[in-house]
């Protein structure tokens, strides 16, 4: 069986053999690599296709692994290229493949592998975000005026909010064209299930669960190990994130907390100290620092930069709290590794989070922009761990009973999310998915 994966970025174990930089996002993706490549399955061959900045023919690994890269400004996901169709048609005459695997509609390749396939009963696209909801979503928690404003950047770039969200519509319809012509997806949240079929009625839908990056199946998160007090955010560089709606909630959480703080991972975004950045800065980055300055919590914010799985593992086991914050999500996979890792984990109640956590079992769910709620949330976890006698708590904040149920949490998140995210089981799902595409009975 020949199996063509079309992926957003080069595979880590691709990556390290054609010296190309496979970066820190979609590591689930890595994992289930992993696990395939451990596997050595005789009955498998597996290509792999991903977008470079120049074209890669084919190459061969060992364990029968191929790969392919094709030429896509990912810097512009909002324009459709109809020359990529023709390298897809290329890659797919060279592999010869007899499924197309493809993960996440979220750039235009995904619609051009579709086109030129063109076996809807042998093409899979397994669903990550959904870019019509996302642009939905984009605008929650956001002043009018933020909304309206531009930076010398964003005119520049033509790249305001609010373009920002037109562009994900205009994603949202390759994405919605190529559900609608592919003959079978795979998901893992009723949001995901219902919005393919809304696209497609006649798709087919398989449950799979990810794998995520096989070090976060090691560790275990302790209070007495972990930074008091402390919350870490894994992205905050664009407005579905919710950084906006995090930072507003933290001056009630430092009444109660004042040497609490916030980390953030991947790029600060709100930098204005030279010519240069004041001039890249974009209204959303600008927006961020004025509610951090309005506040004066600046110095209690601490951008991290761009993490490798290791460093994110290590943040995760530093914090006192990790918070899910966005305004849209399907199956956040920062939330899966920090449950698996036993971290006390707070989320928005958006998208299909709470089909992978359950509220006041594994973790704590909140109203996406009910700022009160999220700040009590928070302190909910703080007090918990902050407290070894309940009954010296102050009752108007916590309730007693609550204390020994929220130090339940990450202990039962840690046991569901190695359910959910258990190796072995996903790649036998995702070689029984292939088997019922291909026909083949065992």
């Amino acid at each position: 069986m020949r199996v063509l994966w079309v992926c957003n970025r080069c595979l880590p174990v691709v990556a390290a053999e054609i010296n190309m930089d496979a970066g820190n996002k979609e590591g689930w993706l890595a994992g289930l690599s992993e696990r395939i490549l451990e596997e050595k399955n005789g009955e498998l061959t597996l290509g792999v296709c991903f977008p470079a900045k120049k074209e890669m023919e084919h190459w061969q690994g060992e364990f029968a692994l191929h790969a392919y890269a094709f030429y896509e400004d990912t810097s512009k996901p909002e324009l459709y290229n109809d020359k990529l169709e023709a390298r897809m048609r290329e890659i797919v005459a060279d592999f010869k493949p007899d499924v197309v695997h493809i993960f996440g509609t979220e750039f235009p390749h995904t619609l051009a592998m579709v086109k030129a396939f063109d076996r809807p009963e042998r093409t899979l696209i397994g669903i990550q975000g959904m870019c019509t909801l996302l642009a939905d979503a984009y605008l929650i928690g956001l002043p009018e005026q933020i909304v309206k404003r531009s930076t010398l950047r964003d005119m520049i770039k033509s790249d305001s909010i609010i373009e920002q969200q037109k562009k994900f519509y205009k994603r949202g319809m390759f994405e919605q064209k190529a559900l609608s012509l592919t003959g079978n997806v795979t998901g893992r949240t009723d949001l995901d299930k219902e919005y393919s079929m809304k696209c497609n009625p006649r798709v087919k839908y398989f449950f799979m669960n990810e794998t995520l990056r096989s070090n976060f199946y090691q560790g275990n998160w302790s209070s007495k190990n972990c930074e008091k007090h402390s919350v870490f955010v894994s992205q905050g560089d664009y407005p579905i994130k919710g950084l906006h709606l995090m930072l507003q909630a933290f001056p009630a959480i430092l009444d109660e907390y004042p040497d609490a703080k916030i980390y953030v991972a991947g790029n600060c975004i709100t930098g204005d100290e030279s010519i240069s950045k004041k001039i890249k800065i974009a209204s959303y980055g600008k927006y961020l620092k004025e509610l951090m300055e309005k506040s004066g919590i600046q110095d209690k914010v601490i951008f991290l930069g761009n993490l490798n799985a290791e460093a994110m593992k290590e943040q995760f086991l530093k914090c006192n709290v990790y918070v899910s914050c966005s305004t849209m999500e399907n199956s956040p996979n920062s939330v899966g590794e920090a449950m698996l890792l036993g971290v006390p984990v707070v989320a928005s109640n958006v998208g299909g989070v709470s089909s992978i956590l359950t509220d006041m079992e594994e973790g704590i769910l909140y109203e996406a922009t009910n700022i009160k709620e999220l700040s009590h949330a928070v302190l909910k976890v703080f007090d918990a761990y902050e407290y070894e006698d309940p009954s010296k708590m102050r009752p108007m904040r916590v309730k007693e009973e609550d204390v020994a149920r929220v130090r339940t949490l990450p202990i039962k998140a840690r046991e569901r999310a190695y359910e959910t995210h258990n190796p072995a089981k996903n790649y036998k799902r995702l070689m029984e998915i292939y088997e019922e595409i291909c026909g083949i009975e065992e």
